[in-house]
């Protein structure tokens, strides 16, 4: 019987660690040796662990996902790293996968497209999230893509493929006016199967959450495929 796949787990995210680690115990040839929340200790790890696989965040604490994958990859270089993030920007994923890493899972892909990931990686390919693809890699029908990392993205990506973005500005009368406000924005958003982050106190967080549920809103199942990130 072949050795299992130890998987490092670096995500700052209660709730998406769980749902990772969730994920890689469900899959029978898979090991979970440890979870760390830091981008620092997710090297020191690597170094005293030598996983096979390290699932790894971008946005940390005390050092960024893209510098810490850099060092892993010099201390530990059998070691694959699967990016899972929430950064889409075509810079962001440039810069994370030119660091050696073999794929890029948007969080809000996670839910249906990691075990294809760990699969095309773990096999020696490469992985794009969809979303990824989409915008990034002209003329791409496929659900995910393994090519050549020097061919990820083009220098010019097509007009079609831009993405727009935008600001509101809101006014409100008052601090219960504005909070009604953005949960039924967080609401709409998830309801409509987008996604939705929440910087908040932790007073604030729970009331939320407790209006989302009042709402019908499926929060803990947002949470697990990274749709809802509080």
């Amino acid at each position: 019987m072949p050795d299992p796949i130890r998987v490092l787990i670096v995500e700052d995210s209660e709730p998406f660690r769980r749902f990772l680690s969730s994920k890689c115990l469900s899959r029978s040839g898979l090991e979970v040796i440890s979870e760390v929340t830091d981008g620092l200790e997710a090297v020191q790890k690597a170094k005293q662990l030598q996983p096979d696989l390290v699932l790894l965040d971008i946005g940390l604490p005390t050092l960024n996902g893209i510098e810490a994958a850099r060092q892993i990859r010099t201390i530990s270089s059998n070691t694959k790293v699967l990016f899972v993030s929430q950064e889409s920007s075509a810079d962001i994923v440039q810069a994370a996968v030119s660091t050696g890493a073999r794929g890029y899972v948007l969080k809000i892909d996670a839910g249906r497209e990691l075990f294809g990931a760990l699969e095309t990686v773990l096999r020696g390919g490469r992985y794009l999230s969809a979303s990824v693809a989409e915008h990034h890699i002209p003329e791409t029908s496929s659900s995910h893509v393994s090519v050549d990392e020097h061919k990820l993205f083009p220098t010019q990506p097509p007009v079609r493929n831009e993405k727009i973005w935008y600001h509101e500005v809101g006014f409100y009368a008052d601090d219960r006016s504005l909070w009604n406000a953005r949960i039924d924005c967080i609401t709409s958003a998830l309801q409509n199967g987008n996604a939705a982050v929440l910087v908040a106190s932790d007073r604030h967080q729970n009331e939320v959450l407790s209006r989302l549920q009042s709402h019908g809103v499926d929060v803990q199942t947002a949470i697990e495929r990274g749709r809802y990130i509080p």
